[in-house]
């Protein structure tokens, strides 16, 4: 049996004997390939473990960056007046919701769907928003997003709209140019109605960042975003919030304060599909790298296989010594944890300090290439993201060890089963 050394004395036998088996001896060749293949099984978990920290991070970069774009023009939640007719008094219904410590903001809306139309061929279709500009730099910044002219131009009876950059270009109108808003008018024969149209002077462009708002959001004045949807007040309420993460709590605790005339949705449930969706797409991209971790943690069941083989006659011995089928199975389930754990660990580190440095590594490998990763006339964000959560570490760590642990007890089972005279006939 290799002999034990330079290893704390107070730790149990088999720590000792199991550790000493991971420290492989070079005593023949096949003890150095058992090293070998061990390491390359250690090897394979630091790469699968770095690799899903560091994907998991982008793609975590990516869902803050792409979702704080959406906060720029959403509310964190809104509130809706489902009676009919309008929030005439929107002020009251606003210092009610404000008594809530965590609402910061209020600001009415009105919201409708109307096709732009300018020139003789160029029409889109965009969701109209009626705000009060003072209000609205209170609870979303796209007022601070303006990329031409000025959200202050919008004054109630000017008419006045401010367009999504790419919107406007996809009219080709400028600030000053003139566009026709078309609205489907409800009658008593709805075969028959006519769409109502008013024509509105381009004030400004504003650039959120986000190709769904730029390419079909436009913004008027709240009056006559009323007087062309005829209505005596706003839809309703958008509120900004202290913790965005908290906002669906708040948004049920208004619910509960306002009762049943009014209906409250957090933005997570204004989005819910998008969010449904990039939580399924998160979940498909953990399961399917980590079967590179499992792979590499299978390949332990091969080393300790070929492990418990090799060092049968040392198993017989200790068997004849007194030592329990249980304590040899210890062994070997040090021998493969260890590697787990290690492997772990190298994976954690060399992906946490990657992951942190994204911002700066993905640079250097664009000046290196001579290319860009995120051209700027294809994608809105332009540099790779990154959000590196302890949470998700956490979990990376403990699922590598995890299956590192489940993949020593076939070996260290085998090893428990070895019958002492069989093992020591040949020897």
């Amino acid at each position: 049996m290799s002999n034990i050394k330079n290893l704390p004395s107070n730790l149990p036998f088999e720590w000792l004997v199991g550790l000493r088996y991971t420290r492989a001896g070079k005593r023949s060749g096949r003890n150095s390939f058992i090293s070998f293949i061990s390491a390359i099984s250690m090897a394979g978990i630091a790469l699968g473990v770095a690799a899903l920290i560091i994907v998991l991070s982008v793609y975590n970069g990516f869902q803050k960056e792409v979702t704080e774009r959406m906060l720029s023009v959403l509310g964190h939640i809104e509130m809706y007046d489902v009676r009919g007719g309008g929030m005439a008094d929107w002020q009251s219904v606003a210092r009610e919701a404000l008594k809530n410590k965590e609402v910061k903001a209020a600001a009415p809306f009105v919201e409708t769907q109307a096709m732009l139309v300018h020139g003789s061929d160029k029409l889109r279709p965009a969701i109209v928003r009626g705000i009060l500009p003072e209000q609205e730099a209170r609870v979303s910044s796209v007022v601070g997003q303006v990329k031409q002219g000025s959200f202050d131009a919008l004054r109630p009876g000017a008419f006045g709209i401010v367009l999504g950059a790419e919107l406007a270009k996809a009219l080709e109108v400028e600030v000053g140019g003139k566009v026709a808003m078309a609205l489907a008018q409800s009658g008593a024969n709805p075969m028959s109605a006519a769409p109502s149209m008013r024509i509105f002077t381009v004030v400004g462009t504003f650039e959120a960042g986000h190709n769904e708002f730029d390419s079909g959001l436009a913004y008027v004045n709240l009056e006559d975003g009323q007087q062309i949807l005829q209505l005596a007040g706003p839809f309703g309420l958008r509120l900004r919030v202290a913790d965005t993460q908290r906002a669906p709590r708040i948004a049920a605790e208004l619910k509960f304060a306002m009762g049943e005339g009014m209906l409250v949705r957090d933005w997570s449930k204004l989005n819910a599909n998008w969010f449904a969706a990039v939580h399924t797409q998160k979940n498909m991209m953990f399961i399917i790298l980590t079967l590179i971790i499992a792979v590499a943690a299978f390949n332990l069941v091969a080393t300790l296989v070929m492990t418990v083989t090799d060092k049968q006659a040392d198993i017989a011995i200790l068997r004849t010594l007194g030592a329990s089928p249980r304590s040899v199975m210890h062994i070997f389930m040090v021998q493969g944890a260890l590697v787990g754990v290690l492997g772990t660990l190298m994976g954690v580190a060399g992906g946490v300090l990657l992951a942190a440095n994204v911002d700066v590594i993905v640079p250097f490998i664009e000046r290196a290439l001579g290319m860009k990763f995120l051209s700027k006339d294809i994608y809105f964000i332009s540099a790779v993201p990154s959000d590196l959560r302890l949470g998700d570490v956490a979990v990376i760590g403990a699922t590598a060890i995890g299956l590192a642990f489940v993949a020593t007890l076939y070996p260290s089972w085998r090893a428990a089963k070895v019958k002492p005279a069989e093992a020591l006939r040949y020897e």
